[in-house]
Formats: structure tokens, C-alpha cells, sequence
């Protein structure tokens, strides 16, 4: 048995703020909608906003004094708004064609951009606006009004920024963080930076002081970095430094798309560690990095692309691109198993064929006294990765 426990939608509400129910009462005639010419009613400004229990509107008297559309008499207009989700419900499809005039969206434009493939919302707010989105689409599909009856194609919540004990915040704890101050003593980059580094997108996160003080050094290191690339000249990456860095925009190109900023922002720290290690890179290698940061640290990462002398914004070049080819490592680690314990690693080059990895696992030094006397029952070779020995 399913048991529904949803109610009527109560619309209309006691403020200013909000789009004016189109209703016209009448002495004579009675309830009447706005006629369609006189759309849309918007808010008067002969308001007071003191507080008397009622809305501003109740006492505007340009807003009310109004004909009845139907026998000309004196009238008086609702003072009601609608619920303000009355109208985030359905944005989405106005967004598609917002200069339009003549209609609330065109049909056209709303099939080519709806439904809306990503909606990222906090669960407290989005609970509300995906039931009320939904019922909204519902109805013009069932109308003929929009080909798809479900708004968004995927949702994600973003998980809440917990207080420093895992507790949520609130004023009454003493535990909320205001963002102004840590933007003033550690940047809004670090900020930014910061809360995607936490973890992951959908987790609820404590908020650690100290944790916001790692991140920034990794800025800092960028910036010295791109800076002695552009006063010692360009130095050409060494082959080992190119794959490094073809792997990390292929690591943070796929990451971004799944939403994993955490694990994105910990491949480009590694490759920065490996970049200072060396201490070499071009003019275009540092480009590179910065493109990638760019998304994560928008204002760092434009001044460092002025610092390079690159043209425009760093958010409007091209997302860099990688070598598939590049992103496959020359050498792989091969671990060999007896009996399932692990006993034994080789390092041989990537693709080595199944008899060659048998072969040189047998003649390991840790290997071969473990089969002296014994019968291997089988040997299973996972390519690239494992080769587990089975003894009698």
C-alpha cells in the first residue's frame, strides 16, 4: 500500500516581494482574472513597508483602484503575491528565451536546452523546489506545452560545511564560520579552494581552520612557480614531466565532469610537487597548469595568466588538451602472488606479454626458492598487473 501524504499548494502570501495574483474583485460581478492585455501586473511603489500585520500592498491605493474588466464599475485588486516558488519553479525554461515578450518561453528554445541536464541544489532548499518544478513540468507536458515531463536529468546536493566539532552550524552553538573572514586573512581563492578540497561533493564536511592553511601554500607554490618560469626563461620539461602533466589533465578534465573537485585539486598538488622537484617547465607547461586551476582558483590563475603573457582570461582559453598516449606509463608494476600472499614485485615495461611475465616470475630470486620440490597447479596473469602462482 502507498500512502501519499502531499496537500493542496497554498500559493498566495502576505508580502511584497512576489508576483502580484492577477484577480480583480468586484461589487457586481465578482471574481475576474486580469484581462491578458493588461500583463503582466507588476508591484506599485507607493508602499510602506511598516509593520502592521498585513501586506505593503493592502495599502496602496494606485494599485487597487482599478475598473472591473467586465462592467466598468469600481473594483479592487488581490494584494496577494504568489510564493516565490511559484516562479523559481518554472525559470529553467524561461532562461532559454528571457528576452521574449510575447510568451513565457519559446517552445523551440526550451526543446533544444530542457530538460535541464545537471541541477546542483542544498538538499534543505532543493526538497521543495524539485517537487514543485516537477508538478509545474508535469502539467505543461500534459498539456502539449514541452516534449519531456521530468525538468532536470540529474540532481547533486552539496554536502553541508559542518562546524569544526561535526556539528552543523548555527549561532545558538557559536560555531558558524563567516566566509568575510577567512576570504580577508587567507584569500577567496584558498576559500574556494578549500571547501572543494574537504571531500567529497555530496559528503557533510567539518570545517577545519588548519586544513584552509595547506591549500593556500599550494597557491602560493603556484605562484612562484609560474613566476620563476617567466624570469628564468623557457626550460624544456624532461619526457617524464610532459607525462606527468598529460596525466593530470586527463585526471582533472574526467573528474570535473564527476564532479570529484577533491580528488581533481589533489592531482594538480601532485603534479605541482613533482613540477618544483625539477624545477623546469616551458612557458606553455606552466600555461597548461594554470588553465587547469583556473576553474578552482579563477582570480590566482588570471593574474598568472597575465604574468605569462597570455591574452584574456584564463577562463575563456581553451581547456587544455592531452595525448592519450602520453597517459600510459612505459613501465608497470607486477605483483606476484603464491597461494594468494604476496611475494614479490617486478618492474617490467607496460604490455609485456603472458609467457614473459610467467617465465620471469618463476625466476624471481623470492620466487623461485618458494617452487623448489613443488607443482605449480596454475599460474593466473593478469595483464598490466598481477601474476598469482598456485601450488599443489
Amino acid at each position: 500500500r502507498t500512502q501519499y501524504h502531499l496537500r493542496d499548494w497554498l500559493v498566495s502570501r502576505q508580502r511584497y516581494w512576489g508576483a502580484p495574483i492577477p484577480i480583480i474583485y468586484c461589487d457586481d460581478c465578482g471574481e475576474l482574472p486580469v484581462p491578458e492585455e493588461q500583463l503582466p501586473v507588476e508591484l506599485p511603489y507607493d508602499v510602506d513597508f511598516a509593520p502592521t500585520g498585513e501586506s505593503p500592498l493592502a495599502r496602496s491605493e494606485d494599485f487597487h483602484a482599478v475598473q472591473c474588466p467586465k462592467c466598468g464599475a469600481k473594483a479592487r485588486r488581490e494584494s496577494d503575491t504568489m510564493d516565490t516558488f511559484v516562479d523559481s519553479s518554472w525559470y529553467f525554461l524561461r532562461y532559454a528565451s528571457p528576452h521574449d515578450t510575447t510568451r513565457a518561453f519559446d517552445p523551440k528554445a526550451v526543446g533544444f536546452w530542457c530538460p535541464v541536464d545537471m541541477y546542483v541544489g542544498g538538499a534543505e532548499h532543493a526538497v521543495l523546489h524539485l517537487l514543485y518544478s516537477r508538478f509545474i513540468t508535469k502539467v505543461l507536458f500534459d498539456n502539449g506545452l514541452v516534449k519531456f515531463d521530468e525538468p532536470f536529468k540529474t540532481l547533486k546536493n552539496p554536502g553541508l560545511i559542518l562546524g569544526e566539532g561535526g556539528e552543523k552550524m548555527s549561532k545558538s552553538r557559536g560555531n558558524v564560520i563567516n566566509p568575510d573572514d577567512v576570504v580577508e586573512e587567507w584569500g577567496a581563492d584558498a576559500l574556494r579552494l578549500y571547501e572543494m578540497f574537504m571531500g567529497d561533493f555530496e559528503d557533510k564536511k567539518p570545517w577545519d581552520t588548519k586544513g584552509i592553511s595547506g591549500v593556500r601554500r599550494f597557491l602560493d607554490r603556484a605562484h612562484a612557480m609560474v613566476h620563476e618560469v617567466r624570469h628564468k626563461g623557457d626550460e624544456e620539461p624532461t619526457p617524464e614531466m610532459m607525462r606527468a602533466l598529460h596525466k593530470c589533465v586527463k585526471k582533472v578534465s574526467a573528474d570535473i565532469e564527476a564532479f570529484k573537485f577533491n580528488t581533481a585539486i589533489a592531482a594538480m598538488m601532485t603534479l605541482l610537487n613533482e613540477w618544483s622537484a625539477g624545477n623546469r617547465g616551458s612557458r606553455d607547461f606552466a600555461a597548461t597548469f594554470v588553465a587547469m586551476l583556473s576553474p578552482f582558483a579563477p582570480h590566482l590563475a588570471d593574474e598568472l595568466w597575465k604574468v605569462l603573457g597570455m591574452e584574456g582570461f584564463a577562463l575563456q582559453a581553451a581547456w587544455p588538451w592531452y595525448d592519450e598516449a602520453m597517459t600510459v606509463d612505459s613501465t608497470v608494476t607486477i605483483a606476484v602472488q603464491v597461494n594468494g600472499k604476496l611475494r614479490d614485485k617486478m618492474e617490467v615495461e607496460a604490455g609485456t606479454g603472458e609467457e614473459d611475465l610467467k617465465a620471469r616470475a618463476y625466476a624471481s630470486a623470492k620466487i623461485a626458492p618458494l617452487l623448489e620440490g613443488r607443482v605449480i597447479a596454475k599460474t593466473i596473469v593478469v595483464k598490466d598487473k598481477l601474476v598469482s602462482i598456485v601450488l599443489e
